[in-house]
């Protein structure tokens, strides 16, 4: 009887068996070590928090720091001035005093004979922080705080000569007056009577128109510490944790 029973008991057993290997372990396999590290990923507002922006339409002052004159600029020179004053934006400094900027000479125009007036024009292209940290950007000028014998007179930033019309013509009539008086007085040295003096008179006034003519109008000159006021044209990202100088340790 115990042998009819063997095959259905070794049955039973064996499917137990196989079943006990198939199931899976609740136990958690033991860590090698061997695995590399992950770093936690940076969430967008740490990045958020570390960047900043210069809006458009913003006006940082600058001051100059070499001569420029019409006389003797050329397109393609740099141009080398520093802020002044600390650009603030939501009680953050994104622009702290002291920071170069760079730029060069777009166009130079002096002043024709007898008509025209000397203007120039030029972009700022770079800062240059205390830190070291460098920013491209477009700029333009705004504004020359101060100047009485110069301004800007379009949008791009182009800085003409003020218009001198009056002392022109008045160093015109001053020049065609004794440019009279003195033809005059030659003529009627010369040839005596009123006629010689009408002469004279004539060929002085001509004279006197031609020099003032021929003489240039007024270059513009920007001294060294000229005070510039800059007009940034798009917004200008910034990384914040590269704005201010590190602090050197005791």
């Amino acid at each position: 009887m115990f042998r009819d029973q063997m095959p259905g008991i070794l049955a039973i057993v064996l499917v137990s068996g196989i079943a006990f290997c198939q199931e899976p372990s609740s136990r958690p396999a033991p860590d090698s070590g061997d695995h590399p590290s992950v770093a936690p990923a940076t969430t967008p507002s740490a990045e958020a928090s570390n960047t900043a922006s210069i809006p458009a339409g913003s006006k940082i002052p600058l001051s100059l720091k070499q001569a420029i004159s019409t006389k003797n600029a050329r397109e393609g020179d740099a141009v080398y001035a520093e802020t002044v004053f600390p650009f603030v934006l939501n009680e953050h400094v994104l622009v702290p005093s002291g920071t170069y900027v760079q730029g060069k000479i777009a166009h130079v125009e002096r002043a024709g004979h007898g008509k025209g007036r000397a203007e120039i024009l030029m972009h700022f292209t770079t800062l240059i922080y205390p830190s070291g940290y460098t920013v491209m950007l477009p700029a333009s000028v705004e504004n020359t705080p101060g100047a009485d014998d110069h301004g800007v007179k379009d949008d791009e930033g182009t800085i003409q000569q003020d218009k001198d019309t009056g002392k022109k013509v008045e160093d015109a009539a001053k020049n065609g007056v004794y440019g009279t008086l003195g033809g005059a007085t030659a003529g009627s040295l010369a040839t005596g009577g009123l006629n010689g003096a009408r002469v004279g008179a004539g060929a002085g006034a001509v004279a006197g128109v031609a020099w003032a003519l021929l003489k240039r109008g007024p270059d513009v000159k920007l001294e060294v510490g000229t005070s510039i006021e800059m007009e940034i044209q798009r917004p200008i990202t910034l990384d914040a944790t590269r704005i201010a100088v590190a602090k050197a340790t005791p």
